[in-house]
């Protein structure tokens, strides 16, 4: 490996440092990885491939409500509220 210095915003650095104490691994690891996203991309999302897999996803999940459409922000603030539970 070669060593190499960037800089990144205190906000980057804050984020970045957040992820790597809650995932386990260092800094440098995720820097990596999101490096090698960046190559296998080609340096920007293929907007077509992410229309696809989006469109792919619509429907697919059921939270067995039937008023989201209409309770949708008590939905959204009791999610935010608690993250790890599971909507009524």
């Amino acid at each position: 490996m070669r060593r190499t210095q960037i800089q990144l915003t205190e906000r980057q650095t804050e984020h970045l440092r957040r992820l790597s104490a809650e995932l386990g691994v260092s800094m440098s690891t995720l820097v990596r990885q999101a490096v090698d996203l960046l190559l296998q991309s080609g340096g920007q999302a293929d907007r077509e491939a992410l229309w696809r897999r989006a469109m792919t996803a619509a429907g697919r999940f059921n939270s067995g409500l039937t008023d989201v459409s209409e309770k949708h922000d008590e939905y959204l603030t009791d999610a935010y509220d608690d993250p790890h539970r599971r909507l009524r």
